[in-house]
């Protein structure tokens, strides 16, 4: 029997298509956590879930976790005061991993699963969310701006909305130019960017010590 491949992060950056997304998650997902998130620092989740959690006072409702993988952030989340946490992503090997989530007090970390590509219509109806959160999934290879059009029509007026993106993504993909017009419109409040390293100083990841991502907080109107 051949050697199962280790998958690195460029893979993911490699990723072209919600195809490719699905392959390659399929592989990766059972050691997603041990693999990557372990042995190569990944801290962007926490920082995304402590500013979400920071804030709950704001949030009187579900929340829902867009492209919630092994649902590292759904723990934090709950953990944090969170009571309700949903999650969504496009792997159902990914999905079946994050069903395994518990809190600290063992309960299940998310409240319902959705397996679902994110470039097309959801089946969730408008405004069913009081926040929505997103780690790591707004990245290269991965989703533009145009999937907040789905994503502002699943919150609810006041939701508090605290979505990661990928720093060179952001600025490729033109994300500040969407958000600008969105503010425009009068869908979402100016929302406040917060930079953070994607990898702990600590881990030697040398290849990638350097990965920053913007945090995206705002308010839907």
């Amino acid at each position: 029997m051949s050697k199962k491949r280790k998958i690195s992060v460029d893979d993911a950056y490699a990723v072209e298509t919600p195809a490719d997304n699905v392959r390659l998650y399929a592989d990766w997902a059972d050691t997603y956590d041990s693999d990557f998130v372990a042995s190569k620092g990944y801290v962007y989740h926490l920082r995304v879930a402590e500013i979400l959690v920071r804030e709950r006072s704001l949030i009187n409702g579900a929340v829902l976790d867009v492209g919630c993988g092994t649902g590292t952030v759904g723990v934090s989340l709950r953990d944090g005061g969170i009571e309700v946490v949903d999650g969504i992503d496009i792997s159902p090997q990914m999905l079946a991993e994050c069903s395994k989530k518990k809190t600290s007090d063992e309960t299940p970390a998310y409240r319902k699963l959705m397996q679902a590509d994110l470039t097309k219509t959801l089946n969730i109806r408008d405004s069913q969310y009081a926040g929505l959160v997103s780690a790591g999934t707004f990245t290269h290879g991965h989703l533009g701006p145009g999937v907040l059009d789905e994503l502002w029509r699943l919150a609810a007026p006041s939701a508090l909305c605290v979505i990661g993106i990928n720093l060179r993504h952001y600025e490729s993909m033109g994300f500040g130019e969407r958000l600008s017009a969105d503010v425009v419109n009068g869908t979402i409040t100016k929302p406040e960017l917060i930079e953070v390293d994607i990898y702990s100083a600590q881990s030697g990841n040398l290849e990638h010590a350097s990965d920053k991502a913007l945090i995206v907080v705002c308010q839907i109107v």
